[in-house]
């Protein structure tokens, strides 16, 4: 096994709080968005061996049956097909949306026929694997995932008395729901002069009615209306990218608030974006991300509307369910598994023997992993990876997740665990920052 010496990403948006907090360390001034953990080529984590660090791409290169196992190899091939992250947001992300594997094969090889270099700003498919993804709250956190249905995306757009939203309103209550969506969403990427400042002035106004406390953070309601925390939620991403068209297909979606805990998975073809808090995110290693807007890189309108679903599907909330004292969040996917364990000062050990590799990571508390007679103490924010067929234990008191890879009934069942409804609305790109802290 191995302690892992981990990138952090600087991304614009990431919080300069949130992840030295974690880690108890003082804030180093600049935006902190993610750590990186895994063996992705971008940013791979660092193993020791003697005085050097080595890649782990580079370990699992040089080994890959004995670091992978053979189903493992098998299914993947030489690579670790998951990557963990932490992940800290204090202003809106790109609203996105990600292919099916079936997609990101064909639109891989047809950008590769028209001879588009793999790191050409305006490319669309970097490699041939789809990306599915999930995140775990481990603070209040805020989100936009999948689309509302009609009638609410309607009501929601004409409450912001905005006069050049009445023919999109008219659209979403008169046609089928996949045509509306489509056809609302469409006009939405090439939105008419003005519109989107209109919409932004109109949003202003309904974020004035709260305290303001944050970039991405809805205040709290005052009048009670139905959208009100919705609309100041908006309200925050309009102060985040203003003039930006991604706000319109934004206003599309399901404003989502998760408490520690719990869980949102990301298939293919859902357009979603977090908006602020820190949570666990495992994701397959794939680069393959389509925008819709709320950024400066490349939009693909064309491929875009390809690629995304337009249904409407309840925004559900994952809560884990338990095996075998080991809390899984089960996906509908095997690129990964992720899991939570609570271990408690006086238990048992908890065996951690896998015939796959996985990483073990801390985000409260104390821990030890043991494995050959040799034993890792990790804290909040640190991690370790064990490769296929380790032996190990895990002890201490605090709160660890384990990533590794899935099952194939996860992809014969689809099974997507216990999904719980919102509540009724009436209650409710940077590179190398430094390794292994923020």
């Amino acid at each position: 096994m191995d302690l892992l010496l981990n990138t952090v990403q600087p991304y614009d948006w990431g919080s300069t709080t949130l992840l030295p907090r974690l880690m108890g360390l003082p804030p180093a001034g600049a935006p902190q968005a993610e750590l990186w953990m895994g063996a992705h080529p971008a940013a791979p984590s660092r193993v020791r061996r003697g005085e050097e660090t080595v890649p782990l791409d580079r370990v699992i290169d040089l080994d890959p049956a004995g670091q992978l196992g053979a189903a493992t190899l098998r299914r993947f091939g030489p690579r670790l097909p998951f990557l963990l992250k932490l992940l800290a947001a204090d202003a809106p992300l790109s609203v996105q949306v990600h292919p099916d594997l079936a997609q990101a094969r064909s639109g891989f090889e047809r950008e590769n026929e028209l001879g588009i270099p793999l790191d050409a700003p305006h490319r669309t498919y970097r490699d041939a694997q789809h990306k599915p993804e999930l995140i775990v709250a481990l603070t209040p956190f805020r989100g936009l995932c999948g689309f509302r249905e009609p009638e609410e995306c309607a009501a929601l757009l004409e409450s912001l008395k905005v006069p050049g939203l009445r023919a999109y309103v008219q659209t979403l209550r008169s046609v089928a729901e996949t045509q509306a969506l489509t056809e609302v969403f469409r006009a939405f990427l090439a939105p008419p002069a003005g519109l989107t400042a209109a919409v932004t002035e109109a949003l202003a106004a309904a974020g004035a009615r709260g305290a303001r406390p944050g970039p991405a953070a809805p205040p709290a309601s005052s009048s009670g209306g139905p959208y009100e925390t919705d609309l100041a939620a908006y309200a925050g991403i309009a102060r985040a990218h203003p003039s930006d068209a991604g706000l319109l297909p934004a206003l599309m979606l399901r404003y989502v608030e998760l408490a520690p805990g719990d869980g949102l998975f990301l298939g293919a073809g859902v357009p979603h974006a977090y908006l602020s808090g820190l949570g666990v995110e495992i994701m397959a290693g794939s680069d393959n991300v389509l925008r819709c807007g709320l950024t400066s890189k490349h939009v693909d309108p064309a491929e875009l509307l390809r690629v995304v679903r337009f249904t409407s599907r309840p925004a559900g909330v994952l809560t884990p369910r338990d095996e075998d004292d080991e809390e899984v969040y089960p996906t509908p996917v095997d690129d990964f598994r992720l899991s939570r364990l609570r271990p408690r000062t006086g238990a048992s050990p908890r065996d951690l023997t896998l015939d796959a590799p996985q990483i073990v990571l801390c985000t409260e508390g104390e821990l030890s992993v043991t494995s050959a007679g040799r034993a890792l103490r990790i804290g909040p924010g640190r991690s370790v990876y064990l490769p296929a067929g380790a032996e190990a234990a895990l002890a201490g008191h605090g709160t660890a997740f384990r990533a590794t890879t899935g099952s194939a009934r996860q992809v014969e069942t689809g099974d997507e665990g216990t999904i719980r409804p919102p509540a009724p609305r009436a209650a409710l790109d940077g590179r190398h920052l430094t390794e292994d802290t923020p």
